[in-house]
């Protein structure tokens, strides 16, 4: 990513191998930079950007919509759910998942493949952050278990495949964070499991989901 400033010229350059996405606030530079580029490497110019990295970027009047439908669509077929039931909520009510939990998958390519997708699907979605950092914790020895939590999350993105971020323009510029513990969740190791929701105005911006890495112990001694 490259950015340029200079005075009330604000411009940002987002290159991916043969992808670039230049945005900025003011048109005609925009333009100008467009053409300069073309005078120094063979390029195309596709216009309002619909498209990017399984992205989809839809426009409207009060802002952008980002989604990764097609994604998910692809990945739902890949798995064979395309055809399968929808689910309201991405993970059961009172999941709880171990390292010791049932039997063992004895090929886990598939469910690593389909987590590491899922991961992916992050990026637009982040009402799915928290199950699929829980669905990842096991990706070295994952269960039947474990595996039933990744079509359930599977389940529940065919129901919202449409779902993603509005991304609307605001004079609101304060930030809000939104933090939660899942407390000692972890039956394994007692470790918490974290997240937070950073948003400026009434656009989220930032966010995550975070197993403990450290768990300290205290004593208390009477007197």
């Amino acid at each position: 990513m490259f950015i340029y400033k200079s005075g009330s010229i604000f411009l940002v350059i987002l290159i991916y191998v043969d992808d670039i996405i230049v945005i900025g606030t003011h048109s005609k530079s925009i333009s100008k930079l467009i053409l300069s580029l073309g005078h120094h490497f063979a390029i195309k110019d596709l216009g309002s950007h619909q498209y990017f990295l399984g992205i989809e970027v839809h426009h409207s009047a009060s802002g952008l919509h980002l989604s990764q439908h097609k994604y998910i669509t692809n990945l739902l077929a890949r798995t064979s759910m395309t055809d399968s039931k929808s689910f309201h909520s991405p993970m059961a009510f009172g999941s709880a998942f171990s390292i010791h939990d049932e039997t063992l998958l004895e090929d886990g390519t598939a469910y690593r493949s389909v987590v590491r997708a899922l991961q992916y699907c992050t990026l637009t979605r982040p009402d799915i952050f928290f199950i699929v950092n829980k669905v990842y914790q096991f990706m070295h020895s994952p269960s039947d278990i474990h595996w039933q939590a990744v079509k359930h999350i599977l389940h529940y993105l065919k129901e919202t495949s449409h779902y993603g971020l509005s991304i609307q323009a605001t004079p609101n510029y304060n930030l809000t964070c939104f933090t939660n513990v899942d407390h000692a969740s972890s039956s394994d190791d007692h470790q918490n499991t974290s997240s937070y929701f950073v948003f400026m105005g009434s656009n989220i911006i930032l966010w995550s989901s975070t197993k403990q890495k450290v768990v300290s112990c205290s004593t208390t001694d009477r007197v």
